[in-house]
């Protein structure tokens, strides 16, 4: 990491994932990983024990700090992502969260009706979940205008599918009950889950993120009259209520559906800056589609960081020959890094990036 001196509010060293979320030129194309802070990590593995559980690491600034910093201090990455999770507003919500070892997130009250749903309360970003803007002001203020830290929430249908199945699902009956039979009460939940998110995301911008990122892992799992629904016109509802501009900069909004790419023109329509990709869909499709409009973030399937360093390189020199030349491509996997993926190849990805993408810029 550089030393950068001029410390305002607003400077960054390394600002060019900010510039390729707006297409404004750059010199390489930027590089950060979903899940970049995380188990992969022997030195995260350290923190989080240190900790001594998940949720108490979420809620220790300082700690939050550390793992946040971690992948940083190993790659030349283009951007923090804030440590947390996508569960701290229904866990501020009071249903009781905690994780069962090996079976991942679960919840003590899950959501069953609509007098649930009713006594839901929208959470105080300063108040309930003010242990997330501690750990966002305590990490912008630790990067020293480094890179940008990128806030983020989880989506209003994903954030739903654990409030009522419990948990995490394969067939996810229990919400797609709720839509078909009582689809009242369901809107009536994801409109209280957008305004909870648009007050926390903004919260977090207020504290120090320079761009967010809404994460709708199970969009995908709706028909494309349900996704548009139950999904995308909450998320259309959170980037009209979003702060734009903070700190004398644009705050660049990202989407992420995953399984969304049949969907992609409704996804840009609905006023965000970016488009985030999984690895189903080709991105020279996806900027044919809707390239002109916002930037594309993506898109290598994340398992191929088991591949031999050359096998990732090719996939990197592919992906990168798809985008073509110009700004707009924010280089992430499409889904979050593996827990078991050598920290080594996670760097030589990193590294190809950068090198291989310097020719598409070069004309700028």
């Amino acid at each position: 990491m550089s030393d950068s001196t001029d410390t305002s509010p607003s400077h960054l060293a390394n600002d060019r994932y900010l510039r390729a979320l707006s297409k404004q030129p750059v010199d390489m194309t930027p590089v950060w990983m979903m899940r970049q802070a995380g188990r992969y990590l022997p030195e995260y593995k350290a923190t989080r024990a240190q900790a001594g559980d998940f949720m108490s690491l979420c809620r220790n600034a300082e700690l939050a700090c550390e793992v946040t910093l971690q992948p940083l201090r190993r790659f030349e990455l283009d951007a923090a992502i804030l440590f947390s999770d996508i569960l701290t507003i229904p866990d501020a919500m009071g249903l009781g969260l905690y994780f069962e070892a090996g079976e991942g997130p679960k919840f003590q009250r899950p959501l069953t009706n609509q007098r649930d749903i009713e006594k839901l309360g929208i959470p105080d970003p300063e108040g309930e979940l003010q242990y997330v803007m501690n750990a966002v002001r305590t990490i912008r203020r630790e990067l020293k205008g480094e890179v940008p830290l990128i806030g983020f929430s989880g989506s209003p249908w994903t954030l739903a599918t654990y409030m009522i199945e419990g948990g995490s699902s394969k067939a996810f009956t229990k919400i797609k009950k709720m839509a078909f039979a009582d689809p009242q009460a369901l809107h009536l939940l994801l409109d209280k889950l957008a305004d909870a998110v648009i007050a926390y995301l903004n919260a977090q911008i207020a504290a120090g993120a320079q761009s967010v990122m809404v994460f709708d892992t199970w969009g995908g799992v709706l028909s494309p009259r349900d996704y548009n629904l139950f999904s995308l016109q909450y998320m259309a509802k959170i980037v009209d209520g979003l702060t734009r501009h903070n700190d004398g900069r644009k705050v660049p909004v990202t989407l992420f559906t995953k399984n969304g790419g049949m969907w992609l023109e409704s996804i840009a329509a609905t006023g965000c800056d970016a488009v985030g990709l999984d690895w189903t869909i080709n991105i020279d499709e996806a900027r044919a589609r809707i390239g002109d409009k916002v930037a594309l973030q993506g898109n290598m399937d994340p398992s191929m960081l088991y591949a031999s360093p050359e096998r990732i390189e090719d996939e990197v020199a592919d992906i990168l020959e798809k985008y073509g030349t110009g700004s707009g491509h924010v280089f992430n996997l499409g889904h979050g890094i593996h827990l078991d993926v050598p920290p080594e190849n996670a760097g030589v990805f990193v590294e190809a990036v950068h090198r291989l993408s310097k020719p598409y810029h070069s004309g700028q």
